[in-house]
């Protein structure tokens, strides 16, 4: 998820350099969204492994 989020975050500074307003804004903001959904399932992932636990 994060992958896809640099490979957008890329495609939108390569569109803004380009000229290509329209398509850097889409790229930007896709990226900003993959980035906060991988950021919630890292949380949602850490808390998880705290509350379950090591297994003796």
């Amino acid at each position: 998820m994060l992958r896809w989020a640099l490979i957008f975050l890329v495609v939108a500074l390569v569109a803004a350099v380009l000229g290509f307003g329209g398509i850097a804004g889409a790229s930007a903001s896709i990226a900003k969204i993959l980035f906060f959904v991988f950021l919630v399932l890292f949380v949602v992932s850490l808390v998880m492994n705290m509350v379950r636990g090591r297994a003796p």
